[in-house]
């Protein structure tokens, strides 16, 4: 028998008529605790200090932009270019939901990217590209670990707003969303949640704590970047395909793993680089 649940109201709160949404409110949740946790890991002292307090708060300015706006933009070319050419001003509306991960990741990838050259360049006219690459990668190897904690709080606001539910299932785990069809779903976004979230945060902080992985600039980026591919991979199994794009071939592959595919192959080349390099 399927999990019956009364639809959450996608509103939290409201202060002087102003509606607060647990959409919102993960983001909020996820850039405070991350930034919390990042913080210590970049003064760690297995770590060594990599960075001022003035570079952090610099630092968590960028990320918190490229999260957005790559977030949103991957969501616009990605999954619904064309609703959005007809609407242009709905790309504004992120609080209606619609980010995608791949998206924000590439924000925040060239984010950290222009961070670590403005930093070299401080040092030097002329920036070294093993300098440049040790210093971004060092820092993404940090949000790698920290990553997991967002897309947590994530996919339980995508939960609280019925996106990106799972495939018919008859498994007595299934949700019926009371009002929104009587068909069974799988609960995808915890699964999502369970995986990408919490499990992937207990396996790159293992890997920091208790390997040589952050000897090394890249190696944690690229361990992330594959297990990640994986989890999602795995994880649209059981997720719908988006209404608007459907699965990509007959045999079933959905934007969601094609996307993550290319993204297990970035963090093989950059896991391998970071091996190698002197």
């Amino acid at each position: 028998m399927a999990i019956i649940i009364n639809p959450i109201s996608p509103v939290a709160f409201s202060v002087f008529g102003l509606n607060i949404r647990w959409y919102a409110l993960a983001y909020v949740a996820a850039f405070l605790i991350g930034f919390l946790v990042f913080r210590r890991l970049v003064s760690d002292k297995k770590n060594g200090s990599i960075l001022s307090d003035k570079q952090l708060d610099d630092l968590f300015t960028a990320v918190v932009l490229g999260v957005i706006i790559g977030g949103r933009l991957g969501y616009v070319l990605f999954y619904n270019l064309s609703f959005f050419i007809e609407y242009p001003l709905e790309i504004l509306a992120v609080w209606k939901g619609g980010m995608s991960f791949h998206g924000g990741l590439l924000g925040v990838l060239i984010s950290v990217l222009l961070f670590a050259r403005k930093i070299e360049k401080q040092k030097s006219e002329k920036v070294k590209f093993w300098d440049w690459f040790n210093k971004s990668f060092k820092i993404m190897d940090a949000i790698a670990i920290v990553a997991p904690i967002g897309l947590f709080f994530g996919r339980i606001a995508n939960f609280i707003n019925m996106e990106v539910m799972g495939r018919m299932t008859n498994r007595p785990w299934g949700v019926i969303f009371a009002g929104h069809g009587d068909v069974p779903r799988h609960p995808s976004p915890l699964y999502e949640a369970s995986m990408e979230g919490i499990v992937l945060f207990i396996v790159m902080f293992c890997l920091w704590k208790f390997t040589k992985f952050n000897e090394r600039a890249g190696m944690l980026s690229g361990m992330f970047a594959m297990l990640y591919a994986v989890f999602r991979i795995c994880c649209e199994q059981f997720r719908a395909p988006d209404a608007q794009i459907g699965f990509l071939t007959s045999w079933g592959l959905t934007m969601g793993q094609l996307l993550s595919g290319l993204m297990f192959i970035a963090g093989a080349l950059i896991f391998t680089v970071a091996i190698k390099k002197k």
